[in-house]
Formats: C-alpha cells, sequence, structure tokens
C-alpha cells in the first residue's frame, strides 16, 4: 500500500455528491450527498464486526428558496448477503435492506440537512470478496434527486484512525497548551506497533523530543516520525497527547498528524531524502482509554481517518510595511521599479491551509509608461469599463518575522514624464487572509514608484 498520508499538509475524505433532480420551477436541486465508497472490516475471529457509519445529507442549490421536509429512500439489497444495516429512529424500513427515511425542511438560508445515519457491520460468515452497493433517492415537495450510491466492500486486517482535536482560539504567546486526540483501531485485525508522523508549524514548538522520534527542522515548522510499540487491538481507544509551546511569533498556526501501523517500508518512504535527528526525551506513549480484543494484520482498511489538521490561533500581530523605489530612464528604455513587503513582526504570517499570499498589493503604471509581464502578477481585465488598468501581485503564502519580499516590476518608458508615480498598497480585506485583522498599522501599507522624479 502507498503509504501516502506521511507529510502532506492536507488530507481527508471527500464526500460524492451523486446526482440532481429536475430543475424547479424557482429553479432549484436537490441533492444526495454520501461517501462514495465505504470499506467494513470483516468479522473477527469470534464472529463479531465493528460497525461503520454512513451519514446521509440531503442538499439543494438555491439557499433563497425554502425546502419542505422530505423522504430518503434506502435501498442496502445488494449488500444483504454480506452486511446487516441498523436503521436509525427517523427510518422506518420496509424491510431488512430496505426503509424509508423522513428528514426536516431547510429554512431559506440554508443548504442542508441530515437525513440520515445509517449502521453497516459485516455478518458473521461474510465473504470477504463480497461487494455491493446502498441506493438512494429523496424527494421534498416538487424536489426530486436522481439516485445516489455507496459502494461497499469487505476488508481484513486494522484500520486506525484519530479523532478530531478540538482547534484553539486566543492562544497567548509564551504560555503552553496540548492537543489531545484518541487513537482508534476500527478493523478486525490489531497493530502491533503503529508510525506516527506529527507537524507544528513554525510559531508552535514540540515541548518534547521523545527517544522514539526523529526529527527535521523546516522553513515552516518542525517534523517528527514516532514508532509507538503498543500494540493497538481491534475495538480500542488509546488516548494520544502532543504538548506544544506557543512561541512569540505565533499568529495563524495549524498541527498535523496521522498514524498508520508500522512497517520498515512505510518509516523509510515517510523519511524521504530528509535528513532526520534522534530525539533523546522520553518516549511517547499510547494510554488505553478502552478494553480490546486481540488479532493480527498489516494494511489500514481505511485511510480516510488516519490523518487531522488541528487549528491553533494566536493572540498577536505581524506589522507589514510597504516600501517603493525610484527609477529613471529615457524614452524606450525598460528600468525595474522595486516595491518591497516588509513584515516586522512579531509574529510571523502564514495562511498554511488555505494557501493565500500573505500579502496582495495593487498599482497602475506610472503616467508615460507601460507595465511588462512579471512573475505572481496579473491585471485586471482590460474590457471592463473603469479606470486604467491595475496591476495586481502576490507574496509567498509565508513570511517570517523580520524577512520581507521584493516584487520587481518591469517598466517601459514610453514618454518621459518628470515624477510621475503611481501609488502602491496592500489589499486589506483578501477572503482567505485578511491584513487587517493581523496588521496593527495599515498606515504604512503604502508606498510611491517614482519615475524620473
Amino acid at each position: 500500500m502507498k503509504h501516502r498520508l506521511l507529510g502532506v499538509a492536507l488530507a481527508g475524505c471527500a464526500l460524492a455528491a451523486v446526482g440532481a433532480g429536475p430543475v424547479h420551477a424557482v429553479s432549484d436541486q436537490l441533492w444526495v450527498s454520501v461517501p462514495s465508497e465505504t470499506v467494513l472490516p470483516g468479522p473477527g475471529s469470534d464472529g463479531s464486526a465493528h460497525e461503520r457509519t454512513i451519514a446521509v445529507q440531503v442538499t439543494h442549490d438555491n439557499t433563497e428558496n425554502e425546502v419542505t421536509a422530505g423522504r430518503l429512500t434506502v435501498d442496502a439489497t445488494e449488500i444483504a448477503s454480506f452486511a446487516r444495516v441498523s436503521w436509525p429512529a427517523n427510518c422506518v424500513p420496509e424491510s431488512a435492506v430496505k426503509a424509508v427515511c423522513d428528514f426536516a425542511g431547510m429554512p431559506t438560508g440554508t443548504d442542508s440537512v441530515a437525513a440520515a445515519e445509517l449502521g453497516l457491520s459485516a455478518l458473521p460468515d461474510a465473504d470477504l470478496a463480497a461487494s455491493g452497493y446502498v441506493r438512494y433517492t429523496a424527494a421534498a415537495g416538487e424536489l426530486t434527486s436522481f439516485p445516489a450510491q455507496t459502494q461497499v466492500t469487505l476488508g481484513d486486517g486494522p484500520d486506525l484512525g484519530l479523532s478530531q482535536a478540538e482547534y484553539q482560539r486566543d492562544l497567548r504567546p509564551g504560555t503552553s497548551t496540548a492537543v489531545r486526540a484518541t487513537v482508534g483501531n476500527s478493523g478486525n485485525r490489531a497493530v502491533d506497533r503503529t508510525l506516527l508522523w506529527l507537524n507544528a508549524s513554525y510559531g508552535l514548538r514540540l515541548k518534547e523530543r521523545h527517544s522514539n522520534c526523529e526529527y527535521r527542522e523546516h522553513a515552516t515548522g518542525t517534523s517528527a516520525l514516532c514508532v509507538l510499540d503498543e500494540a493497538v487491538a481491534p475495538g480500542g481507544q488509546y488516548a494520544l497527547t502532543t504538548a506544544l509551546r506557543v512561541g512569540h511569533k505565533a499568529l495563524y498556526e495549524r498541527f498535523d498528524h496521522s498514524v498508520l501501523p508500522y512497517s520498515d517500508e512505510a518509516l523509510e518512504e515517510a523519511r524521504g531524502e530528509e535528513t532526520w535527528t534522534p530525539g533523546t526525551g522520553p518516549e511517547l506513549n499510547l494510554r488505553p482509554v478502552a478494553t480490546q480484543r486481540t488479532a493480527t494484520g498489516t494494511d489500514d482498511l481505511d485511510l480516510s481517518d488516519n490523518y487531522r489538521t488541528v487549528i491553533l490561533d494566536a493572540r498577536n500581530t505581524a506589522d507589514l510595511q510597504l516600501t517603493g523605489s525610484k527609477v529613471r530612464g529615457a524614452v524606450g528604455d525598460t528600468v525595474t521599479a522595486r516595491v518591497t513587503v516588509h513584515n516586522r513582526g512579531p509574529a510571523w504570517v502564514a495562511s498554511l491551509g488555505a494557501g493565500a499570499p500573505v500579502a496582495v498589493v495593487r498599482f497602475q503604471a506610472p503616467e508615460g509608461t507601460a507595465v511588462l509581464d512579471m512573475d505572481n502578477c496579473w491585471s485586471s481585465d482590460p474590457d471592463e469599463p473603469g479606470p486604467a488598468t491595475y496591476y495586481f501581485c502576490s507574496t509567498p503564502i509565508w513570511l517570517h518575522e523580520g524577512a520581507s519580499h521584493t516584487f520587481e516590476i518591469p517598466l517601459q518608458i514610453e514618454r518621459v514624464v518628470s515624477g510621475a508615480r503611481a501609488t502602491v498598497r496592500t489589499i486589506n480585506d483578501m477572503p482567505e487572509l485578511e491584513i487587517r485583522k493581523f496588521d496593527p498599522n495599515l498606515r504604512n501599507n503604502t508606498a510611491q514608484i517614482v519615475v524620473n522624479g
């Protein structure tokens, strides 16, 4: 198996919204949103099996419309030979494998509603090669959906997963905190050892350097690879706590971690070509918080819950400052103006989730000049009505405290205008990273490009 989770910045289980109904008289569509596939753990040696939950949502497109309460139809006939279905209270079974479930209406301004949570578990004598589909349709008033489906297969092995730790906001720089999660095994085989990957962003510090972990520093933080020797049995739940220090440079921070069954190959792949340094502190261990039953296995059945991200925001500021430049030239010359974004701190600024630039600057060509092509820059649509063309340039997605980023702006001089100038300013309300929320002094977020001044 390709152990693709370790070191990945983002991961998750995408829901497949399948099917759309006919266009409603007031331009709306009903959808059924479900996982496109799920893997059920096969029966254990005692015939028991862990239950999987499928969350079914019904959504619609036009939130200006109110959608009345409706009914979800579920047909699990294709999996009846190898799995059983547990129906929630809002579902009325027509048989062991078919049911109709009532769901609430969606008032104006809402686009989704929970329709059902179905429990699926393998039968004691299930054939591990079996597979089939659970199929769904929904109707509400005049709206109907085309069928949606979830493919269900069986697996024989462990299934490690991490609980989602709570996000933390308004942390004070210089204080300590911890990320507390639970490692569970919902498969039908035990894991003898676990490979844990951690990543704390630049404004955070891992308080311990455990002897069963190895560490790597990089531009956006610290990563760790840990080998946990505690066996994780089917049905078991184990507490995992990571102690962190909130640094004086912290602002928009994140902590990522993932788990996989250990193998030498998985560890080597996670290390890649990087250099890792062993820790020397006390071992990091899992602490059982529930009873377990045992068996053995290797590959993970379902990777959708092996990776989690936790957002940790600090109460801090970062003062961005722009500086411009003066250039000179004759008609026909191409000159390079420079605009620099400085981060005066005290915090670094990073958009590690959304991947937004720390700053976007906007300017127009000084009178008598034309702006030539630039990297990481673009212009407003010249076909749109309004003032002359605006140009926009974006920084990288992080900028350390005390660091700066310079834009080199090539200007072709078409006619000499003494003292021609353009004002460059940051856009302070970009939706993914609003400068006005962290910058305490917006007055220094403008600069001048002066030509022949």
